[in-house]
């Protein structure tokens, strides 16, 4: 497999780059997380969301040319053919298909497999190699399914009519996903922003997903916070922002939410497990069900998995990445 992608995730055959974490002259980049998506490239190709959302944070002259893929539809350079397939991890997420002299190589960047009304649905591609992901990479992450989380949340914000939730979510994503899922749940009151949720909030909404009612936060007064749902970086809960608003109940919604010790540190009042990636069964599931004799794992817990997949017959080493953060988004 090594001929036709490195550890590096470089494709030697058209010297083209999957998501580099330095400038590179050719990239394919699989979504918009920084810690993906970098600004500088000569030469970018990806989803027609994703170029959208680079463009937004970094400016429309952030790499030299951009050059849109929609799903499902092969493109042929020299001898290689490349096919982006849905991650559903945020919206314009993309699994890389790689395929040269008869061989299939996946590289997953972030996915989840669970549905998601602001994401494309994960398409499980079959391969040879798999290059996945081990965010959440121990057999002890096992997530509850995000509706029960909502529904604590609205069983919280019943309970305290007085008192703001403030919720620390990141605002390419996560913030979304939680509004629409508060939306399903039947909320449909307006939810308050933090500035730095906006341009995101308005780029989901241009490109046709619904997220219902939103004002901003600093528009509002104190009185009509009371009781309300207001959605910031998670930088922001502890700030002299947080301060304006009446009594505030402090959730955060992320996968690590299910580490107690985390919750604490951070003075979470409602910690809520909500996760934009796989957790250790749909991983172990998707290793299986890709055929893919050799798999490389990235991400940060990478050994629990090499251990599993070696213990299935199958060829696994660790890449061991550095420049990808613990969860794929950014504070």
């Amino acid at each position: 497999m090594a001929q036709v992608l490195d550890s590096d995730l470089h494709i030697r055959r058209i010297d083209t780059y999957v998501d580099p974490t330095i400038p590179r002259e050719r990239a394919i980049i699989t979504h918009g997380h920084a810690d993906h998506a970098r600004s500088g490239h000569s030469k970018v190709l990806a989803t027609p969301d994703t170029i959208a959302i680079m463009q937004t944070r970094y400016g429309k002259d952030c790499a030299g040319s951009f050059q849109p893929l929609q799903f499902g539809q092969p493109i042929q350079i020299d001898d290689v053919t490349i096919t982006l397939y849905p991650a559903g991890h945020i919206m314009g997420s993309a699994q890389v298909l790689i395929e040269q002299d008869g061989q299939r190589v996946v590289v997953t960047g972030d996915y989840k497999r669970l549905p998601d009304k602001t994401a494309q649905p994960f398409e499980l591609v079959t391969c040879d190699l798999l290059v996945t992901e081990a965010t959440f990479g121990l057999p002890v992450f096992q997530h509850p399914h995000p509706s029960e989380e909502i529904a604590r949340l609205l069983k919280s914000l019943s309970a305290h009519p007085d008192r703001a939730h403030v919720i620390g979510a990141y605002a390419l994503g996560k913030a979304q996903r939680v509004i629409s899922l508060l939306r399903d749940a039947g909320y449909d009151a307006p939810i308050y922003l933090h500035g730095a949720m906006q341009r995101l909030c308005d780029l989901y909404i241009e490109r046709g997903i619904a997220l219902g009612e939103l004002h901003h936060a600093t528009d509002a007064t104190k009185a009509e916070m009371a009781g309300a749902i207001v959605i910031a970086p998670p930088s922001a809960l502890k700030d002299r922002w947080s301060r304006r608003l009446p009594d505030p109940v402090l959730a955060m919604a992320s996968g690590w939410m299910s580490v107690k010790q985390r919750a604490r540190q951070r003075g979470i009042e409602l910690p809520l497990v909500i996760s934009d990636h796989v957790d250790w069964p749909e991983l172990t599931q998707t290793v299986a069900e890709t055929g893919a004799q050799t798999i490389w794992v990235t991400h940060g817990r990478e050994d629990a998995l090499v251990h599993w997949a070696r213990q299935q017959g199958l060829a696994a080493e660790p890449l061991n990445i550095q420049g990808y953060e613990d969860e794929g988004e950014e504070q």
